[in-house]
């Protein structure tokens, strides 16, 4: 028996209507603050990744799916889906219409790494992006409906975790002075690091290595070196989080993954994941969209593990699942003919229905209306068909009535409407 590639994983009916409510929230939130959808494709040439996300991130040295085309170098699955939005707005010079534009996007990214509890190799992001806008505002509203979208989703025990990575001007000075602490931490640093501190030090920061992290608790912070206009930016970012009554946690050595963060960057973090606790971050770049070749225009965006996010949500997948509207036990070939063309007008009539085409037993059938947890149980046999009736049991009251044939799809359709007070959405 073939099976599932280590660290890949099936989404199958029972979980995967949790997963269709997780994104319709998404959507609805999203939309409701101004974000547009934009769809991107899961292959790009692998230049536009090591360009955004760095050389010396785990992401591009370890982890990112690589392999040579034949006529276009090396391509790359998508690890992340800033780079590729970013590229998108570039391509299709969406700037020239109206800088400002806010996108959101919806599916999965690949990496290779070790897979364990909440994070597989193809695992899943929602994503939002916001160009043309350089305001700390924004950055306190991102942060704002992030936690807006998980308290709809009955996620409780967050924390929003903030640091500033400054402008280009800020880092030189701190660059400097971290360079010198690694330099005399050097014996505790595992080896990619021990390189990293002299090509790019502030990937040590970001290091999962324990005696990494226990050998950067003291290191100098970035915040100590913030120009007057990082810091005033920091602050307004700060002081709207106060006014929005969201708690955050002033994280100095929160760095990211990436390469192209500027200034506020932030994760939301839980104590529900264990070591991996991060089911959503971001943070500003800046910088990106003229690195990949378009106008110097400031950038913002985050991402949430979706994954990660279904693992922690009181949510529950049987509350999602819709079950039957009617069940169809037919008795006989004519019943059975009849009871088909019923079965798919009630399908395009937006009522869920289910027919057993096996020919069963009205006992078998039964059975498997009350499986399903059918609310309704439609019988027509030979004498149904006589009399011109049909009967119909309430699979909840066990109550049974005789319903003449004509119009019947309109008159079930009538019956289920009331019965359930408007649950059913056309």
């Amino acid at each position: 028996m073939i099976q599932l590639i280590r660290g890949f994983k099936d989404i199958l009916p029972g979980e995967v209507e949790l997963w269709q409510h997780i994104e319709k929230t998404a959507r609805s939130l999203f939309e409701d603050f101004g974000f547009k959808e934009i769809r991107i494709p899961i292959l790009e040439h692998a230049e536009l990744f090591a360009r955004s996300i760095g050389e010396d991130t785990d992401i591009v040295e370890k982890e990112m799916y690589t392999f040579p085309d034949k006529k276009r170098g090396l391509i790359t699955l998508r690890p992340e889906a800033t780079a590729s939005v970013v590229r998108a707005y570039i391509q299709h010079t969406l700037y020239a219409k109206d800088p400002i534009q806010k996108f959101y996007t919806i599916g999965p990214m690949f990496r290779r790494e070790r897979p364990q509890k909440g994070r597989y190799r193809q695992f899943y992001q929602i994503n939002a992006e916001v160009f043309g806008i350089d305001s700390p505002l924004i950055d306190a509203q991102l942060i704002f409906m992030i936690m807006t979208f998980f308290s709809r989703l009955s996620v409780t025990g967050l924390e929003a975790h903030i640091n500033s990575l400054g402008c280009h001007k800020c880092r030189r000075n701190f660059k400097d002075a971290l360079s010198v602490f690694l330099s005399a931490a050097s014996e505790k640093l595992c080896t990619d690091c021990k390189r990293r501190s002299l090509r790019n030090p502030l990937r040590v920061l970001d290091c999962k290595v324990p005696s990494c992290k226990e050998a950067m608790v003291e290191a100098p912070s970035i915040l100590d070196y913030l120009c007057p206009e990082c810091t005033m930016h920091f602050n307004a970012v700060k002081d709207a989080l106060k006014k929005f009554n969201i708690p955050f946690v002033i994280d100095r050595l929160l760095v990211r993954g990436l390469d192209y963060y500027t200034r506020t960057t932030f994760e939301i973090q839980t104590g529900s994941l264990g070591a991996q606790n991060a089911v959503a971050g971001g943070g500003r770049y800046d910088t990106l969209v003229k690195t990949l070749g378009g106008p110097d225009q400031p950038a913002i965006g985050f991402a949430i593990g979706f994954d990660r996010l279904v693992e922690i949500t009181d949510l529950k997948s049987a509350d999602f699942v819709r079950k039957p509207d009617i069940f169809l036990a037919a008795l006989g070939e004519k019943s059975m003919s009849i009871a088909f063309e019923w079965f798919c007008a009630f399908g395009v009539d937006g009522i869920k229905a289910e027919l057993d085409l096996n020919g069963r037993s009205l006992k078998s059938q039964m059975k498997r209306a009350d499986k399903l947890g059918a609310g309704y149980v439609l019988i027509v046999g030979k004498k149904e068909l006589e009399e011109g009736s049909v009967i119909l049991r309430n699979m909840t009251t066990k109550e049974q009535t005789a319903i003449p044939i004509d119009n019947i799809v309109e008159k079930i359709k009538k019956i289920i409407d009331h019965e359930l007070h408007g649950y059913i959405k056309r």
